[in-house]
């Protein structure tokens, strides 16, 4: 029993670790999510800038986490899709534009929410 309860500890380790690997190589090496890092670390200023609620926070939070995610599956469905038809191929094109897609929904989304956010304060003090 100890035994299994070990290779669950160690295996849960090593996912981790993949894990973190993961998110390094993206925030180092990919342009879209080094720019959505930015947007949301310009986004967490304005947070405390503006002394947004917790709510707003657990809000604002999520839809930067989904964008970042819907960038990270983006990167990772073109990746594989050049690697199984390296040459420009109309089907595997459409694949890596739905990917895109779901990567702008993400984005426009967060947007909207942003301005649901912070637009009523940026106007709140400017009157």
């Amino acid at each position: 029993m100890n035994d299994t309860k070990n290779g669950f500890v160690k295996r849960r380790l090593k996912g981790i670790n993949y894990a973190l690997k993961g998110i390094f190589i993206l925030a180092t090496t990919e342009d879209s999510i080094k720019a959505q890092l930015f947007i949301g670390l310009f986004a967490v200023i304005l947070g405390i800038i503006f002394n947004i609620s917790a709510t707003e926070w657990m809000i604002q939070l999520t839809v930067s986490g989904l964008v970042l995610v819907a960038e990270a599956l983006n990167t990772a469905v073109e990746k594989v899709a050049d690697f199984i038809h390296p040459e420009f191929h109309n089907k595997i094109g459409t694949i890596k534009d739905v990917a895109a897609g779901a990567a702008g929904m993400a984005a426009i989304i967060s947007i909207i929410i942003g301005c649901i956010i912070y637009i009523p304060k940026i106007t709140s003090l400017l009157l």
